[in-house]
């Protein structure tokens, strides 16, 4: 599959690159020039713009081999696979790219919060907090420890120390606290105005926060004596987690030209001249088949059909086994737009980018509740979850067929989609009298259907699902023959840069191994 290539900077220039080039004067300079780019007029919001649109992009430009991972999109028979992704061979390169560009955008949001303070701009720097607990949770989830308390700090750490990954959970934890306070206080203007995407609405940003708090505690359930009752409470005293259709989704003014569009559209859905983008990659029969047993209307929002049919295909299969990419299913209006100009979905060239469904949220507090974490009551929240996936994508049931085969005058909305979708009484992966009675049961029937919403939004957190409840039904797995293994790796190994550059500490991680060098959260 072609490696993904971000389009998408929408400032026009990588601040993390440039802030402190050439900054010093020598005592010839006798004038400033307004225009060039230093650390003294670069502001604090200006930085943090730039860094919410990266954020954003983060996922669209480098999860493209855990969408293949996860069941949810394969390689046509266009192409040459890549035998180290489909084999999991995954050697030390592999996640590099993922591992620079992670730090790259932290950088900028370490940069921007510095500076925030400096300013005595508590709001714009709980904002960078926030982020910025987002992005290192992630690269825990996938590498384990990481250079993280004197990462940043070049002059006194040229070569920072990896932390424990436990350690830094905790420490995310109490910056999302400080974070929260921070937000509970009044902002200036200028906030709102750098601000793209929450326009400053403080309530929100603290709603964005507790849904990451959730996370931290929901990924460490199988960790023993884990206890979450002390931060549980304090989410529930802050306003909670994200509530329905209150999306975190960034929008800096995409336009449908080079350069310019949305991140995962950039990748996924056309360029500006209406041509595919990403001519290697459709639909994986696994997810098509799991979406077409269930009548799931989601199916057509996630992928387009091929004349009447979801064609998909199976990952790892001999490529001329497989679909062309002409009669591939390519993704669908719920991920990339709806149809607009001559055919093309180019309306999703301008759509925000989404960092943070508000179902997301709805699933980690359905399974809180499950779990006797929270109160409330577990089918309600589920089902509330369910339906804002609906929502979401757009998704719609056509009218019914009556028995004379005239169609029923109801026009669908996806919340009485979702409704009739939760209502059959013999679906079993959606109806709730199938979830059971068990914490075990009911938490596996929830993330199943949170692993459904999630195909081609957030194939990580699937990811780590999958890795702390192996909830998945057979099928998703490579069927190369030359694979590793049947499973996937458990996590992904230090990319050879951090060898190079940081070598002393890197290789004091010891010999990690895909298969068995466990984060401290899997069980």
């Amino acid at each position: 599959m072609k490696q993904l290539i971000n389009k998408n900077i929408i400032a026009g220039i990588s601040l993390s690159a440039m802030l402190f080039a050439g900054c010093s004067k020598s005592y010839l300079d006798v004038n400033s020039d307004p225009n060039r780019v230093t650390d003294e007029n670069v502001t604090p919001e200006l930085i943090f713009t730039q860094a919410e649109q990266a954020v954003g992009a983060l996922p669209a430009n480098n999860y493209g081999f855990l969408d293949n991972w996860m069941g949810y999109f394969a390689p046509n028979g266009d192409f040459a696979p890549n035998q180290t992704e489909q084999t999991y061979k995954i050697d030390f390169s592999f996640g590099d790219p993922l591992w620079q560009n992670s730090y790259n955008v932290l950088f900028d949001l370490h940069q921007a919060k510095t500076k925030a303070l400096a300013d005595s701009n508590t709001v714009l720097a709980a904002a960078n907090m926030i982020l910025s607990a987002k992005v290192f949770q992630e690269l825990v989830d996938l590498y384990g420890n990481i250079p993280y308390s004197q990462a940043f700090q070049s002059a006194t750490y040229s070569t920072p120390v990896y932390d424990d990954a436990q350690s830094i959970y905790n420490d995310l934890l109490a910056s999302l606290d400080t974070a929260v306070g921070y937000m509970g206080t009044a902002g200036p203007s200028s906030f709102a105005k750098a601000d793209v995407i929450a326009a400053g609405d403080q309530q929100k940003w603290i709603h964005f926060a507790n849904t990451l708090r959730l996370r931290l505690l929901i990924r460490q359930s199988g960790v023993s004596g884990f206890n979450p009752s002390s931060v549980i409470d304090k989410i529930q005293n802050s306003g909670g987690v994200l509530s329905d259709d209150e999306n975190i989704a960034v929008n800096p003014g995409y336009l449908n030209d080079v350069n310019k569009q949305s991140p995962f559209f950039a990748n996924f859905g056309y360029d500006p001249t209406g041509v595919k983008a990403n001519t290697s990659t459709g639909a994986n029969n696994y997810i098509v088949s799991a979406l077409s047993s269930s009548a799931d209307a989601r199916l057509s929002r996630f992928f387009q059909p091929v004349g009447t049919n979801f064609n998909a295909n199976i990952y790892g299969d001999p490529t001329g086994s497989l679909y062309n990419g002409a009669n591939t299913s390519y993704f669908g209006p719920g991920l990339i737009g709806d149809t607009a100009v001559g055919g093309n979905f180019v309306e999703g060239a301008t759509q925000a980018q989404w960092i943070y469904p508000a179902f997301e949220a709805l699933f980690l507090k359905a399974e809180a509740i499950a779990r006797g974490w929270m109160a409330g009551n577990a089918k309600s929240a589920y089902e509330d979850a369910v339906t804002q996936s609906f929502i979401w994508l757009g998704a719609k049931y056509p009218p019914i067929r009556n028995a004379d085969n005239s169609a029923d005058s109801i026009i669908y909305t996806p919340q009485q989609s979702a409704q009739l979708y939760l209502s059959d009484t013999d679906n079993v992966v959606a109806n709730w009298k199938y979830a059971g009675t068990s914490v075990q049961s009911m938490t596996n029937f929830i993330v199943y259907q949170k692993y459904i919403a999630d195909c081609g939004v957030d194939p990580l957190e699937s990811y780590s699902d999958e890795r702390r409840l192996h909830f998945l039904p057979a099928g998703y797995i490579s069927t190369n023959p030359a694979k590793v293994a049947n499973s996937l790796p458990l996590r992904l190994l230090y990319p050879q840069s951090e060898y190079t550059t940081n070598g002393v500490n890197a290789q004091a991680q010891g010999n990690i191994d895909a298969y068995s060098s466990k984060l401290f959260w899997e069980p």
